[in-house]
């Protein structure tokens, strides 16, 4: 089991997207891949009976843990600060207030990377680091700071195409985007190979069509994931678990998550209850047809009557085989809408499937 690399240390997926689908009600149990907690978290908001958080990386439950004592010990200015949503430099005061609400074995792995905590817990993971090397290694040869603030200033939907068009899409920008963002570079620097071994879209043709997406159909201005890869704070564009109306919610609902580390599929061998939402992130990316389908299935043996899943693609197409077809009902009209109005851009698909 991982212990030492956090992959993620936010979340890649847009979380108002999530909560939409989900429906959480007071009377639902949740299941939901932990990755870096903000998700988690975003479901707690709308008070649910329990949380469980699961993550096969013991160094992912430590992001959620210091997340949680985070919202425990700090206002909502002081967890903006502490995360890097906006610059600080008093994260490791902060850190001392969060600290002794963490388990020992987050407190260790916190106390051991002073780093991490003086640049925000936002900017720990790997694809994190991955884009701040974009940031400020590459994107100033392409565009200027000023270009950039243009990009994320309030525009219409007019204005936003020209400015993409004739600003912002020059050929030394595709080149570099091109280049940076290519499936060798992201295995090396940015994502966990084992993500490629079922892709079979074109990284960059799907990444080129979705930015766009992203840039125009979309508002940058309103994008916490443009706002950090691109300035690396979130200004006044906060993800969802970090916007004022959220955290009083959240706070109120700690005592109804908890967390294990280990795989979906051993988890779901023996749970303690059944689920009624299933948060899946993009989980089933990692693994081949025939395991795909025996999670599914393992799923609908532990969900209560009308459940609900939710989980992205990107480069791996996964939706309900027709073999499950009496068990797991597409949303798909839901789903594409949400898909349409996703702030992240890497994802080609969401999707929503319903126990029957």
């Amino acid at each position: 089991m991982e212990q030492a690399v956090v992959r993620y240390a936010q979340c890649w997926e847009d979380a108002d997207v999530l909560i939409e689908a989900m429906q959480v009600e007071p009377h639902h149990s949740c299941l939901a891949i932990a990755s870096a907690g903000d998700n988690v978290l975003a479901l707690l908001s709308r008070s649910p009976r329990s949380v469980v958080a699961i993550d096969y990386n013991a160094s992912q439950i430590a992001c959620l843990e210091l997340r949680v004592a985070a919202y425990r010990s700090l206002d909502h200015e002081a967890l903006l600060r502490f995360s890097g949503a906006r610059p600080a430099t008093d994260r490791r005061e902060l850190y001392a207030k969060c600290r002794p609400h963490l388990s020992i074995g987050a407190r260790t792995y916190w106390d051991a990377r002073p780093r991490s905590v003086a640049r925000g817990y936002m900017a720990a993971g790997k694809f994190e680091t991955y884009l701040t090397v974009f940031r400020k290694a590459v994107l100033p040869f392409v565009h200027s700071s000023a270009t950039v603030r243009v990009l994320l200033d309030p525009k219409s939907r007019d204005e936003r195409a020209n400015f993409y068009d004739h600003v912002w899409n020059t050929p030394r920008w595709r080149f570099v985007f091109g280049s940076f963002f290519s499936r060798l570079v992201m295995q090396r620097l940015g994502r966990d190979p084992r993500y490629f071994r079922y892709a079979t879209a074109d990284l960059q043709t799907h990444l080129a069509r979705r930015l766009r997406h992203a840039f125009v159909d979309l508002d940058p201005a309103s994008n916490p994931y443009l706002h950090w890869a691109l300035t690396g704070s979130h200004g006044n564009a906060l993800p969802y678990a970090l916007r004022p109306e959220n955290v009083a919610s959240i706070r109120a609902n700690l005592d109804r998550l908890s967390w294990q580390v280990g795989s979906l599929e051993s988890y779901l061998a023996d749970p303690p209850a059944r689920f009624d939402r299933f948060a899946l992130s993009d989980v089933f990316e990692y693994m081949d047809d025939a395991a795909y389908e025996g999670q599914l299935r393992q799923i609908v043996a532990v969900s209560s009557p009308r459940a609900r899943l939710a989980y992205w693609n990107m480069l791996v197409s996964r939706t309900r085989p027709e073999r499950l077809a009496s068990e797991l009902t597409p949303q798909d009209a839901l789903a594409s809408a949400l898909h349409e109005i996703d702030k992240t851009f890497f994802y080609s698909r969401f999707v929503i499937e319903d126990v029957c």
